[in-house]
């Protein structure tokens, strides 16, 4: 885009999206987009023609019951190898098939009767997927914990605020 051909651009599709948040920026991979709406619910889209490649959505009310915490809705997915990976209102991290749509793993990365959400987006490095967790509705010792993008297999956790003082 530019001076010289501003004046000819134009809609080229649009999209209604589902009534909820939806605050994800799309991730643009090999002419699909995807971005996530509402309770955790992915969504693949041709870029050129606006037509949807395929949604899944990780049923976050159902899994969650009276516990699930809707927050702002997921705030960002990630692309790694050919996966999506996104954070659910229920507490889990999922792995998605960037071209079925087909979830690959789930793992649970809080406690189901901790006040607490995944609703940031996941970070992914070196096969490592990267996730924290929100809080809002009462006291919950902090922590991000890492997992291994191909398995969903729990790595490590960094617990971001001190445990008991006196235990060291």
């Amino acid at each position: 885009i530019n001076e010289g051909n501003m004046a000819s651009l134009g809609l080229a599709w649009a999209m209604d999206l589902p009534a909820g948040n939806s605050v994800t920026e799309p991730l643009a991979v090999d002419g699909v987009l995807y971005f996530a709406t509402g309770l955790s619910i992915v969504h693949a889209v041709d870029a050129v023609t606006g037509k949807e490649l395929w949604q899944y959505d990780p049923k976050a009310a159902e899994k969650a019951g009276l516990n699930l915490r809707v927050g702002w809705g997921v705030r960002g997915i990630a692309w790694w190898n050919g996966k999506i990976y996104a954070g659910t209102q229920d507490g889990r991290l999922i792995a998605i098939d960037a071209k079925s749509g087909k979830l690959v793993w789930d793992a649970m990365t809080i406690r189901p009767e901790d006040p607490a959400q995944v609703n940031g987006a996941p970070r992914v490095f070196d096969g490592k997927v990267i996730i924290g967790f929100a809080s809002t509705t009462g006291a919950i010792r902090g922590y991000v914990t890492a997992y291994d993008a191909e398995t969903g297999k729990r790595l490590w956790r960094f617990w971001t605020v001190p445990g008991d003082p006196a235990a060291g």
